[in-house]
């Protein structure tokens, strides 16, 4: 009897000491990823006081320590990462600029995001099938490991009054999942008393620095106008090769674009681009890198008055490289400021 108590005893600890290494094998098993909380702006930032990533295998996740940070749509900041597929959250937060609780419970697009994370986006030229090269794959073999990024960020960012917009980031782009209101919490005596417990200053103190009366969220709402629009890159040089194509957005997306994409590129629903920064080729020794930025409003004002659904941003290059023109549907586009740079960067098809 003695002897089968042991026995019993043994198995039992076996299992309690092996649960650690299970859950640990459990962990590595499902997907990865890194939590951010973004602001419209420094004095936008907000305190999250509850939070909770739903996920889909039931495992829980979590936003970083601390309140939000960096610009709109990346808070510049990398915490512990969470497992499991991401399908909601839950968080309560407050905005010392409004002196205000909000609440925030969502459910994401369970197809969005089965499909989106399940996705494979290149960064790089890949190794093979490069006439074949398509916008992302779902298979990533061992040898792609380097040159296709998978889901590794889940972006959360916190405007006035309660908008949320939250992304998804493959590395080299960021594509918005969806756009959510959180509900002013009109009862938050109890969420003042959590949260001021551990602050050096008392809510009217915060109120008196930080209350900002004419807080809107219209400029970050603006900026997920979108228009049907593509990127048409050409050269009076009859050498030019065209590259790389990375596109920003000022709705926080962005978007790369490789040989031979870059030759083909689709019209799609687009935000109005913040940078577009391309790279070519007209001959050994010929490589350069141009830059152009865009403002908004201006930008915006002309697609308005575009009266098509078959727009394009044409930038032509000069074929001495100096310089180079932008045009939308063949009328000057004014910018904030275009650069041309030389570089060393190689390419498959490069000129040797």
């Amino acid at each position: 009897m003695v002897k089968t108590k042991k026995i019993l005893l043994h198995y039992i600890l076996l299992i309690i000491l092996s649960m650690p290494i299970i859950g640990c094998q459990m962990k590595k098993e499902l997907p990865e990823f890194h939590v951010e909380m973004s602001h419209a702006e420094n004095k936008y930032r907000i305190e999250p006081v509850y939070d909770r990533i739903k996920t889909l295998e039931g495992v829980r996740a979590s936003f970083p320590y601390g309140g939000s940070s960096g610009g709109w749509g990346s808070s510049r900041k990398s915490w512990t990462e969470q497992h499991g597929t991401p399908i909601g959250a839950d968080i309560t937060y407050y905005a010392g600029y409004e002196d205000a609780f909000y609440h925030l419970n969502v459910e994401f697009p369970i197809d969005t995001i089965k499909d989106w994370t399940k996705r494979f986006y290149p960064n790089s030229e890949v190794e093979e099938n490069q006439d074949e090269l398509e916008e992302y794959i779902y298979d990533r073999k061992p040898s792609q490991r380097r040159v296709y990024d998978e889901f590794s960020d889940l972006v959360f960012g916190f405007a006035p009054k309660g908008m949320v917009v939250v992304w998804l980031r493959f590395s080299g782009n960021q594509k918005e999942l969806g756009r959510y209101q959180a509900e002013l919490v009109e009862d938050d005596q109890a969420l003042e008393t959590k949260l001021f417990a551990s602050w050096s200053m008392r809510r009217k103190e915060v109120r008196e620095i930080s209350l900002i009366p004419d807080a809107s969220p219209e400029k970050w709402d603006n900026y997920r106008i979108k228009y049907f629009w593509k990127p048409i890159i050409t050269s009076e040089n009859k050498n030019f090769r065209l590259f790389w194509v990375l596109t920003e957005y000022f709705n926080a997306e962005y978007e790369n674009k490789l040989r031979p994409m870059v030759l083909h590129p689709k019209n799609e629903k687009r935000a109005i681009p913040s940078l577009i920064t391309f790279f070519w080729e007209t001959g050994k020794g010929e490589k350069f890198e141009g830059r152009v930025f865009f403002d908004w409003q201006r930008t915006n004002e002309q697609f308005k008055n575009e009266d098509t659904r078959d727009n394009e941003i044409q930038i032509k290059i000069e074929a001495d490289n100096r310089d180079f023109q932008v045009m939308l549907n063949g009328k000057t586009l004014e910018t904030v400021n275009k650069r041309v740079f030389r570089t060393d960067r190689e390419f498959k098809e490069s000129y040797k």
